[in-house]
């Protein structure tokens, strides 16, 4: 069996930086609004606050932007920005699709289901696109 690369194509990357830039830009327009408007006793804990929380909502979009899975003759591997890891094939009960409802609207990704421990999602699969072509090649 050859490797088969799941992961999101050039132009779902340059989707996820453009809303990366604008979180980003969104949380710099926080801190410079509290900087601006709280008292200096309490200032640098909020600015602080929100450039930490922008700082992790970053990290975790670029972590998402760069995740891949890669299907292998013994298992599964998952990489992303910070962190790989291999699943063999026999710990793996089922990849399956899951549903998420937010503010934003509908989120598909794919989850593999493992025999004993917790599922883990593959990275590389978020979509907000229902049934979208390159979560689902055969068109199903």
């Amino acid at each position: 069996m050859s490797e088969v690369l799941i992961g999101f194509s050039a132009a779902a990357r340059r989707r996820c930086w453009w809303r990366t830039g604008i979180v980003t830009l969104v949380f710099t327009g926080g801190m410079v609004a509290v900087g601006l408007t709280a008292p200096a006793s309490e200032r640098w804990w909020w600015v602080g606050g929100f450039g930490a929380f922008g700082v992790v909502a970053d990290i975790d979009m670029i972590n998402r932007i760069y995740g891949r899975a890669v299907l292998t003759t013994p298992g599964i591997e998952l990489r992303t920005f910070a962190s790989r890891r291999s699943i063999p094939w026999c710990e793996i009960a089922s990849v399956e699709e899951r549903l998420r409802a937010s503010r934003s609207g509908l989120w598909w990704d794919l989850r593999i289901v493992r025999v004993r421990g917790r599922s883990l999602t593959v990275p590389g699969t978020l979509t907000h696109r229902m049934r979208d072509a390159e979560l689902h090649p055969s068109g199903s």
